[in-house]
């Protein structure tokens, strides 16, 4: 195959996995559902390679179409990006953006960094605290958008991403078979901390909370020198962690949920940006892709 791949039927295939089927993808796109139609077949023909499979009453995506999806992203991306460096009119303005500081290490950096090719001249002012009091600053109208553990909040929230929640402790120093069990969690409020007591009293294990703290680098320190096991979803894991399961007598955890928050308020156009930047970044929720029959 040689040539050139059709931009706009690229993003017409974005939309289609990205707003759950043809027919919302039409609306997205401002097409109507055969023209929307039409795009993939030539989508298909273009590629040598069927992206689409029926599957009852579902479409679903091949295994082609899961790999094109990802290059159609890039290219859809990159394009954006290009427009937004010679558009005179583009997006300017500030949004509030808050976050716990370990999903600020693990997601920041990659979420700021597109947003800021898309959007050179856009303000961002970040917070980074724990999620009750990102939860109290929204309501208060301090902030625009958030990203929070979700657990029984005030708010509602854009469910974004999920993870594994796992029990984690030092490769070198076997602090999981000191009895009774130190931990490092966060502060009384923390709902991962909350879950992991619970589980270990429901095992009957005996433990007691040597480090707490809000901070994740601390808590990390504190298992990677061998003081103390913890609670970290999966994409928090560093070197020199050793994941603790059924085996070392720990119960399996209920998985991490991550939410995104929006201001009840009025939002601006910079903030739906960057909140569309957010999802990109956190969504880790279509591995399979499979959309209404239509």
């Amino acid at each position: 195959m040689s040539g050139i791949l059709d931009l706009d039927q690229l993003k017409t295939f974005v939309a289609i996995v990205e707003q759950g089927g043809f027919t919302r993808a039409a609306d997205a796109v401002h097409k109507t559902q055969s023209a929307v139609s039409m795009q993939m077949r030539r989508l298909e023909e273009r590629i040598g390679k069927p992206i689409f499979v029926r599957d009852g009453r579902q479409s679903k995506l091949t295994e082609d179409g899961e790999r094109l999806l990802d290059y159609a992203r890039r290219m859809v991306r990159l394009n954006d990006e290009a427009i937004a460096v010679f558009d005179e009119a583009q997006l300017t303005g500030r949004v509030r953006f808050g976050t716990p500081d370990d999903y600020a290490d693990r997601f920041l950096p990659n979420i700021l960094a597109m947003f800021s090719r898309s959007y050179p001249r856009a303000e961002v002012t970040v917070v980074c605290s724990p999620t009750d009091t990102l939860i109290n600053l929204m309501e208060a109208g301090e902030l625009d958008l958030a990203i929070i553990t979700q657990a029984k909040q005030r708010l509602p929230s854009e469910f974004v991403r999920r993870e594994p929640l796992l029990w984690v402790g030092s490769q070198r120093i076997p602090a999981h078979e000191i009895d009774p069990l130190p931990l490092a969690l966060g502060q009384p409020s923390c709902c991962w901390r909350q879950t992991a007591l619970e589980s270990l009293e429901a095992v009957g294990r005996r433990h007691r909370i040597l480090y707490s703290s809000w901070n994740s680098t601390a808590v990390a320190a504190a298992v990677l020198a061998g003081l103390a096991v913890s609670v970290m979803p999966e994409s928090a894991l560093r070197p020199g962690m050793r994941v603790l399961g059924e085996a070392e007598g720990f119960p399996r955890l209920a998985p991490c949920q991550i939410g995104l928050v929006r201001s009840l308020r009025e939002t601006s156009a910079v903030t739906e940006a960057l909140a569309g930047h957010i999802v990109a970044a956190l969504d880790n929720l279509s591995q399979h892709y499979a959309f209404a029959a239509e």
